[in-house]
């Protein structure tokens, strides 16, 4: 091991099985549906979790029954978010999605976006942020196209991550 780097230890068993591949997640997924559940899908890169992501997922999941969140890896995040990003290691960040009581499943993807994820899941309801325009919300076609809906979910003002490193970087400054 690098000195200064610490390795992840194993999520505690209380949420760790809420960390799937994609396999076990299209799995649960469909057997969540024949159980006649309704499957709530939103993905981004959750890097420095903050209350308008708790807020934002909260929202999301009272849209269905179980709240599946798809997970930027690392490489994807840096591939969206460019140099520096992501700042927390994606077992790190899919660890605290699925602490949260509202989220019932994360499963990271690798891909610059969640299309091919959607593809595989097929989820009742697609969420993003209001900040996407309808018509460029990927896997739009893939729900509506099997029946399902697409919702936009306000933003909270004042919270994003990016804002947030800005707010760390400014107090943190040497002077």
């Amino acid at each position: 091991m690098r000195r200064g780097r610490v390795r992840a230890e194993a999520p505690p068993p209380s949420y760790a099985g809420k960390i799937r591949d994609r396999d076990a997640a299209v799995a649960a997924v469909r057997a969540w549906q024949r159980g006649g559940k309704t499957v709530v899908f939103t993905n981004g890169c959750f890097d420095l979790l903050h209350r308008g992501h708790v807020r934002y997922l909260d929202a999301a999941r009272a849209l269905g029954d179980t709240l599946v969140v798809g997970v930027n890896t690392d490489a994807s995040v840096r591939a969206v978010k460019g140099v520096g990003r992501p700042i927390v290691p994606v077992a790190e960040r899919a660890e605290v999605l699925a602490a949260l009581a509202a989220v019932d499943l994360v499963v990271h993807f690798d891909e610059p976006d969640p299309d091919a994820l959607i593809t595989a899941l097929q989820p009742d309801v697609l969420v993003k942020g209001a900040d996407w325009a309808p018509d460029q919300i990927i896997g739009r076609e893939v729900v509506e196209g099997r029946g399902g809906v697409v919702k936009s979910i306000p933003l909270t003002p004042g919270a994003s991550t990016s804002d947030l490193i800005a707010r760390i970087l400014e107090r943190h400054r040497p002077r």
